[in-house]
């Protein structure tokens, strides 16, 4: 319960944070974690089908 009302705690500050920044801004820093996690997830994928064909 206490991660739970950590984890929304930490949300209202990020989002406070976008409300104040510049909408390009938020558009770029969105636009650079969406590609980070595109990359981190195609690498996870081709890792794992790596370590399972031994």
């Amino acid at each position: 319960m206490l991660f739970l009302v950590a984890a929304l705690l930490l949300f209202g500050v990020v989002l406070g944070t976008v409300a104040h920044a510049p909408f390009a801004f938020t558009l770029v820093a969105g636009v650079v974690i969406a590609a980070w996690l595109g990359i981190f997830a195609l690498r996870e994928r081709h890792g794992r089908r790596r370590s399972s064909a031994h």
